[in-house]
């Protein structure tokens, strides 16, 4: 029997999640380890999520699924799960098999210290990013002003786009129940693509069925 996986992308930031940025390559990047152990791929989690958070819902029920199918979570770099070392460690002793694509051999000692220079980008980055802030405020800059209307409008723009798959998704499960993966495969089927261009993925879909859920 094949090995089987659950896949756990993560971005930081909303505009990285509606965008799709970065959550594409990480898909690209899994979906070749899986292929390429000639494993199953159960599900897909997305989380727009920081990653210093432990209490993350997606995570939460990846590694549900991985210990109720005993599935190995896999995610593209070891940073997209955690840039702190306590909590990698944690996992690692909690009875789920995970693997980074970027360090798939990696044994206990090398994942520790790989966890422990993520947790100090992290904290470089945040000193970083408190410094410009700090910087941009004495310069008389007004933080944040354009945030709640620049995510307004790209998650009435998500929404519109869901509106134009509403009536293909409705036909597809016409039929009966399906699952993400049979959704999905019948949107690649039509030749229909998600609002990034890019081809439908379990986790797109939930997205999109969510969105059409509130149409």
């Amino acid at each position: 029997m094949s090995k089987r996986y659950v896949a756990y992308l993560r971005v930081s930031t909303t505009r990285q999640g509606e965008s799709g940025l970065g959550l594409e390559s990480q898909r690209e990047t899994v979906t070749r380890y899986v292929a390429d152990s000639r494993g199953e791929l159960l599900d897909e989690f997305v989380e727009v999520e920081s990653g210093k958070l432990k209490d993350r819902p997606g995570l939460l029920a990846a590694l549900a699924l991985c210990r109720k199918t005993s599935a190995c979570l896999v995610i593209s770099r070891l940073d997209r799960l955690a840039r702190n070392v306590a909590f990698v460690s944690s996992l690692m002793d909690g009875g789920v098999e995970f693997v980074a694509v970027d360090a798939p051999y990696a044994n206990r000692l090398m994942l520790h210290i790989l966890a422990a220079f993520a947790e100090h980008e992290r904290e470089m980055v945040s000193a970083r990013t408190k410094a410009a802030l700090q910087a941009a405020k004495a310069r008389g800059v007004i933080l944040g002003a354009n945030g709640a209307v620049l995510a307004a409008k790209r998650r009435a723009e998500a929404v519109s786009f869901a509106t134009t798959l509403a009536d293909a998704v409705r036909d597809i499960r016409a039929d009966g129940p399906t699952t993400l993966q049979v959704v999905s495969d019948r949107l690649n089927d039509l030749g229909l693509l998600t609002r990034e261009g890019a081809r439908w993925s379990p986790g797109t879909t939930r997205r999109l069925l969510a969105r059409i859920s509130t149409i």
